[in-house]
Formats: C-alpha cells, structure tokens, sequence
C-alpha cells in the first residue's frame, strides 16, 4: 500500500484521523542533556568551544574562529558565481517577499484625551536577529530570502546568519541569497552550538535578540533553552500539506502537491480530503504513476506510507470541518469556488485558493512568508512576519487634569490591593479641588 485510504463513514474514523496526526516530539533526555552541555560550553568558552564542536561535528580543521566568517564581499563573489538564472530568480523572489511584507508594517499610534492625556503605542525593531539555515543534506535558500526579507522590512539594523558547512564546503547559492537578501554577516557554524553562541555572544559571534529559522532535533532543542534569553520564532515540526478538492482537478497535479511535501523528510505529512470515491483511486493511481519518476521517491515513499492519507468525507462542508480539526501548515483548496470555502476555515498556516496555486508556489515566490505553524499550531500561531521582528512600547503621558482624574482610581484599585506606595504616589498628583 503506497497511502493509506480512510472513509468519513467508518466507526472509528476519529480515532484513525487521531492516530494519523499524533506526532511525538517529546523531548529526548540524552539529546537535551547534550545539548544542556553545548551551551553551557559555549556560555563559558566563547569562540575556543565554538571550534571544538563546529572541527569535531562539521569535520573541519578551523583554527582561528575569524575562519568562520564570511563577510559581505564574499557574498557577492557567490552571487556573481552562480548562473544568471538562479541571480534572477533569487532576486524575483526577494521582490515579491519584499513587497509582500511592506503590508505588514506597523506604524507608530497616539491619541489624546479631553483631559490632555495621551495615549499611544511605539513600534520599534529589533536590533540584532540571528538566522539560522540547515547546511550538510539539503541546502535552503529560499528560508534565507523568508527570514531576512521581511527583517529588513522591519527596520532591523543588523541580521546575522549562521549556517554550518560541513568539511568546509560552501554552498555559493546560499551565500548568494544571503547576499540578495541584505544579510550583514555570515558564520559557518550550525547546531546546538550556533544556538547558544546566538543567544550569548562570542568574541567572533554576536548576541541577537531573537533566533529563527528551522534545523534539526539538536538545533530545536537549543531553541527550547535559550528560549528567555532571548526571543525564538517556534519549534517547527514536519511539513505538512493538506488538499481539499472536489473531485474535478487533475489528479496528476494533486498527486504531485502530496509528493511535494512529502519529500521533505520521512516524518513530512501529506494528507488529501476528498468527497469522491472515484476520484481518490483516481488520485492513487497518479502516486503509483508518478512516484518511480521522484529523485527523492525512497524519502517520498516512506513519508506517504507511514503519515500520508487520502481521505473520502461527506461533503466539503466535512472537509472544512477537518481541516479545522488538522489545522494545516499548507492548505490547498483545490476546488471551483475556493471563495465559498475560505471564510469557514479558522486554523492554517497559508491557505493556497483554486486550482492553479500548488503549494510550491507559496514555498518560494508568490510573497507570504513560508515560514508557518506546524503540528497543529496554526490554531493559535502564525506565519513568520515583520510583526515578529519589531517590539510594542506604550506611551502614556497625563496632563496634571489627567493625573488627578485617573489618580483617584488608580488609588482606590491599589489601597484595595493592599499597596500603600502605589496608592500614594497616585494620590500626590491628585489636585486638592478633586479631593474636596
């Protein structure tokens, strides 16, 4: 069996759904005890831990940490290496993130009372951002152009970016999105270490105020400590993607938006929700046409197998309810009208709209963020965005008429807290008439 098949109908389909998003992220011990240990090296030994872990890890021979770093020229040099096309399309993409997220700056807000006070609120961006980006299997330029992009748009005077490079190689395109994407520094270290280095400062690395970007199980549990010292963006779980359609899409084209998640890794999920029967052995036939002809078809296979679904429902009306239930990082609504569909659903990541918008799209150029809640976090999370990069100041300032009106109950509010300083102090701005 390539994909399991499950139906509405059955009794115990609610379990069945249950058993197929359960995800068990619990933390291991041993990975956390290690990694407990990293940081507290780094805390300690600054740069010299930092080459300990990035020669013994990454196979390295670095022997000064200034080897680490890759400055603004070199990026450049990476940019003009790399094809024309790949410059272009790096550049079309980091457009259209750009452009994108310029909707989403927040502006600065105050408002005055009839007493003469005023309130308001600041928008300020943050001044330094660590990006973290996988390095070794797979290389992610397009989570570089994601991270940085939208930092830029907030204001974010300075954004590091670390990356490992495993036996010293380089990955020219992505120090040539980093170029693209305004980037100031990056350093060729990754895991745990990078985290923690990130999160305290070195003498060669610098301290951020916020850390983003995905990696694997040691770089998540890092995140999950520092977490405090400074801000974190999430701990992202597998990819996911669900499809609704309606039965009338090609279903070469459905099967393809299954595989391109499941493609990521083993554990990814890709889940398609469907009210025709036929249409789904239609779909399946598709997965066992097409999955022979994937580069990554074992990977594929695997994450199909064990996580993967197509599943029948009532109607759409059920789907939508699913799909609350699943609360997806990706949905396809692959139907005539997505418009119908788009104001019930309540918890997604992205929500891509008809036919024509495959999921692929979203994950490099089409402009929002591909940066978005997994395992079920969309009902309460959201994609990555400036928002995150900037911080919320509230401004109050109060006329000696405002003073002595909100004096009053701010008095009454503190004396029945029993805080006798703050009652007071409240009370001296209190004019004597407004005693009287």
């Amino acid at each position: 069996m390539l994909i399991s098949r499950l139906d509405s109908i059955t009794e115990n389909f609610s379990q069945q759904l249950d058993q197929l998003l359960s995800w068990d992220d619990s933390e291991n011990n041993e990975i956390n005890t290690l990694v407990q240990e990293i940081i507290l090296r780094v805390r300690q030994q600054g740069d010299a831990a930092l080459l300990e872990y990035t020669n013994r890890f990454d196979c390295r021979h670095i022997k000064h940490a200034k080897e680490l770093l890759i400055e603004s020229p070199e990026l450049q040099a990476a940019l003009a290496r790399i094809s024309d096309e790949q410059a272009g399309a790096l550049q079309e993409a980091a457009a259209r993130i750009e452009s994108y997220h310029l909707h989403q700056k927040q502006n600065s807000w105050q408002y005055r009372e009839q007493n003469g006070t005023v309130l308001g609120q600041k928008i300020t961006p943050l001044d330094r951002v660590g990006l973290y980006a996988p390095g070794g299997k797979a290389a992610y330029p397009s989570s570089i152009l994601m991270a940085a992009v939208p930092a830029k748009v907030a204001g974010v005077p300075e954004v590091v970016l670390v990356t490992p490079c495993p036996q010293g190689e380089v990955n020219d395109i992505v120090l040539a999105a980093a170029a693209v994407a305004g980037v100031n520094r990056v350093i060729t270290i990754g895991g745990a270490q990078a985290v923690a280095a990130l999160a305290y400062g070195t003498d060669t690395v610098p301290k951020v105020d916020k850390i983003v970007g995905p990696g694997n199980v040691y770089v998540a549990s890092a995140k999950r400590q520092v977490f405090g010292t400074v801000d974190i963006d999430m701990i992202a779980g597998p990819s996911e993607i669900l499809v609704i359609c309606d039965g009338k899409t090609d279903p070469d084209w459905i099967a393809m938006d299954l595989f391109s998640q499941a493609e990521h890794d083993e554990n990814a999920q890709s889940i398609l929700l469907c009210p025709d029967a036929d249409y789904i052995e239609r779909v399946y036939a598709s997965i066992e046409k097409l999955l022979p002809t994937l580069e990554r078809k074992e990977i594929t296979a695997i994450s199909l197998r064990e996580r993967g679904a197509l599943i029948k429902v009532k109607d759409l009306n059920q789907a939508v309810e699913l799909a609350n239930r699943i609360a997806p990082e990706h949905l396809e609504l692959s139907v005539e009208d997505p418009e119908v569909l788009v104001d019930d659903i309540r918890h997604a990541g992205a929500i891509f709209m008809g036919r024509h918008t495959s999921e692929s799209l979203g994950d490099y150029c089409a402009g929002p963020n591909h940066v978005l809640p997994t395992s079920g976090t969309a009902r309460f999370s959201s994609p990555l965005g400036v928002y995150d990069y900037v911080k919320r100041s509230s401004i109050i300032y109060c006329s000696p008429e405002g003073a002595s009106e909100l004096g009053a109950v701010a008095s009454v509010l503190a004396r029945g807290e029993s805080l006798e300083a703050h009652a007071r102090s409240a009370e001296y701005r209190i004019k004597k008439q407004d005693i009287e």
